[in-house]
């Protein structure tokens, strides 16, 4: 292995290292914002979940390079065109932990939340989305590392990031490109991922320990219904009961 390679092209190293990491990030972003509506539809409404499920997982059935092949003609050879294949990707893996994760919030929860004057929105807001947030971070991390491993397929049409060090590698009998490529791809997918796991400690402060934490932990509570009164007196007061 010729190591001395790397230092003469490092213009070039981080310009594929950053195409893989803005396609990937990308895709796994994008995949959540149409998947966190989607699956909030499909866990108020059961009967929209699995005929939207089957959609997804017969899109996930594509080859990636017949996706990739057939939007050639509309976005021409850009990133568009890996970011849209990645894109629905993501979205299958994501979908489910979104509808997982809301389905998983206690009703005991939910009932305090109104009991307190929550509306549907504020109390989805407010208590549900971050209550299943654990959750929905947990497929964007599976989201996320995938569609950085799956870029390098791109450049089968020409536009792949790090798979060029691959293919030229492959090409040139040059295996220090490729082992180059395969570090820095591993290296990508390792710190988006300890980002999601940081972004998930900032979101679900009540999750990190202590006696709120565990209860939290344990469905019991959330930032929103820990602000307002003990959630016991709620279904009392609904009873027309004392505290």
């Amino acid at each position: 292995m010729v190591w001395s390679w790397i230092p003469g092209n490092l213009g070039l190293i981080g310009q594929l290292t950053r195409q893989n990491a803005y396609i990937g990030i990308v895709s796994a972003v994008v995949g959540l914002v149409i998947a966190v509506p989607l699956g909030i539809a499909s866990a108020r409404w059961r009967w929209l979940y699995p005929p939207v499920l089957s959609a997804a997982n017969v899109i996930y059935a594509l080859p990636s390079l017949a996706l990739f092949v057939a939007l050639i003609d509309y976005t021409g050879l850009s990133d568009i065109t890996v970011i849209i294949p990645l894109t629905l990707f993501s979205l299958v893996v994501i979908l489910p932990n979104v509808v997982d994760g809301l389905r998983s919030v206690p009703d005991d929860v939910r009932q305090a939340a109104t009991a307190m004057g929550f509306g549907p929105l504020r109390r989805l807001v407010q208590v549900e989305l971050p209550l299943a947030a654990p959750v929905i971070i947990a497929g964007t991390r599976v989201a996320t590392v995938s569609s950085i491993s799956l870029v390098s397929v791109g450049q089968l049409i020409g536009v792949g990031g790090l798979g060029y060090l691959f293919t030229d590698g492959l090409d040139r009998d040059f295996p220090t490109e490729i082992y180059v490529g395969l570090i820095l791809i591993i290296v990508l997918a390792l710190a988006c991922d300890l980002l999601l796991v940081l972004a998930r400690r900032l979101l679900t402060p009540w999750q990190r320990g202590g006696p709120d934490g565990d209860a939290a932990a344990a469905g019991l509570t959330s930032p929103a219904v820990r602000a307002e009164p003990p959630p016991r007196a709620a279904p009392a007061a609904l009873h027309g009961s004392t505290p």
